[in-house]
């Protein structure tokens, strides 16, 4: 065989299982059609984050008053913000075509299809043909921006995740249909950009735990974000200074007008030109099926990624990547894929890990809750951002940790605690045992796990009922 693995993608699943499988000795053949990275560089996790980045200096700058500091004019430059963000894009990019490069890794720029368990014949960006031989095939097409099949969905003014990246001025009215992570993250920022927001939202981050989507409603009309919750988006019409939004729930209809209208109602696989059909991969509309390491019904062939359905998240591809890769070499991988942690950049940013609440009901089991302020943690107080919490759920009698989830400053850092306390099956004792420096944000989570046992110091003790 020409090679020992060729992986059809080039995004966080398909370059990191490159880079593991020549780690360990393979000779890989990459197959990309556009750029490297994928959909998380290049269209979503990293250039959303550049400009939540702009977000939270525009909403510090409309704070800045309370630290002291007055800052006469300031305003928004889309065109450097623009560069800015596709610098940071750029930069990223470059820096993985150079690792990839480095680890002798062989890439082709096209898209590929598979002819048979061996062979991938690839088209060429430049019109020529080439078929790649290899003992393993792995799959890693990635996600694509699904849009929902309503009347006017078509209409000039809606656009997808993808389109509204390349702004070139900011919304005076933007509409969002969808209250997914993506919907959210993209309503923040253009609400602090300065756009007229409007979420319509059938459920509001279905996955996270109740405690903050009871908590999330308030603090996004407070930011001036207009919510409409329990409703879908039924049908687009142009208006006379705009598009009419038509949607409706159990509460009734209801109409919003804007200038533009984001769907953000979720991702859906790209299966396009791999040849699924005729080569008998089991695959529905949510995605292809795999074992637990990751291999198709057809054997020497994995797939990994958004392309595979279930939590569509970049970080998840890549370790999906590794383990195939691992598998393929014939080493046993030791992560536990069931712990995703996950993040929502808004402010206050919003992450978790493990069982929610309701799980834990929903599972049957014996479990203690116990949450800590970040108002009144030193630290947050210090950098003004006194919003949210951290939550942590224990089992009852072992006082195992099984769910974290943090709203608050720097959630999305903090959440890596407890994606290891739950990844090693750690007790409460095992947290509260270990120092934790002060001032640091570090210290709620410390303070929410003495809690569980009614130890925590910063925080009145809990009446017994």
């Amino acid at each position: 065989m020409e090679n020992d693995i060729v992986i059809i993608g080039g995004g966080p699943g398909g370059y990191v299982a490159a880079i593991r499988a020549a780690q360990l000795g393979a000779k890989v053949c990459l197959v990309e059609e556009r750029e490297m990275g994928g959909t998380c560089l290049n269209r979503g996790c990293i250039p959303t984050k550049a400009l939540y980045t702009n977000a939270e200096i525009m909403n510090t700058l409309k704070e800045i008053d309370h630290f002291g500091i007055q800052v006469d004019n300031y305003g928004i430059n889309v065109e450097q913000v623009q560069k800015r963000k596709q610098d940071v894009v750029d930069k990223l990019v470059d820096g993985i075509e150079k690792v990839v490069k480095a680890h002798g890794i062989k890439v082709l720029r096209g898209r590929g299809e598979i002819l048979d368990k061996n062979t991938v014949h690839v088209v060429l960006n430049d019109g020529e043909e080439q078929s790649i031989t290899a003992k393993n095939i792995i799959i890693a097409t990635g996600s694509r921006p699904s849009i929902p099949n309503i009347p006017g969905a078509d209409l000039e003014g809606v656009i997808t995740s993808d389109d509204i990246l390349n702004f070139r001025e900011i919304p005076k009215r933007l509409a969002v249909a969808g209250s997914g992570v993506i919907g959210i993250e993209f309503a923040y920022i253009f609400n602090a950009l300065g756009s007229e927001v409007s979420v319509i939202s059938s459920t509001l981050l279905k996955r996270v735990d109740k405690d903050i989507t009871k908590r999330l409603p308030s603090i996004l009309k407070k930011q001036g974000i207009q919510l409409y919750a329990e409703v879908r988006a039924k049908e687009i019409i142009k208006g006379e200074n705009g598009l009419i939004i038509k949607a409706g729930g159990k509460k009734g209809d209801i109409e919003v007008e804007a200038d533009y209208l984001l769907m953000a109602s979720g991702r859906e696989p790209i299966f396009e030109g791999l040849n699924l059909d005729k080569m008998e991969i089991e695959y529905d509309k949510n995605g292809i099926k795999v074992n637990n390491h990751f291999e198709t019904n057809i054997s020497g062939i994995y797939a990994i990624g958004d392309v595979i359905g279930g939590v569509m998240l970049a970080h998840v591809a890549s370790h999906e990547g590794i383990h195939a890769v691992e598998h393929i070499m014939g080493i046993t991988s030791n992560v536990k894929h069931e712990v995703v942690p996950d993040c929502i950049f808004i402010n206050p940013q919003i992450a978790y890990v493990g069982l929610t609440e309701e799980m834990a009901i929903a599972k049957a089991l014996d479990y203690k809750v116990s949450k800590f302020m970040f108002g009144a943690n030193g630290k947050a107080l210090a950098m003004g951002e006194p919003e949210g919490f951290v939550k942590v759920i224990a089992t009852g009698e072992e006082n195992k940790i099984i769910g974290v989830h943090i709203m608050g400053p720097h959630a999305s850092d903090l959440i890596h605690e407890g994606a290891l306390a739950i990844t090693h099956e750690m007790k409460a004792e095992d947290i509260s045992n270990t120092i934790h420096a002060h001032p640091t944000l570090a210290e709620a989570f410390s303070e929410a796990v003495l809690g569980l046992s009614g130890e925590a110091i910063h925080m009145a003790p809990v009446k017994k009922r």
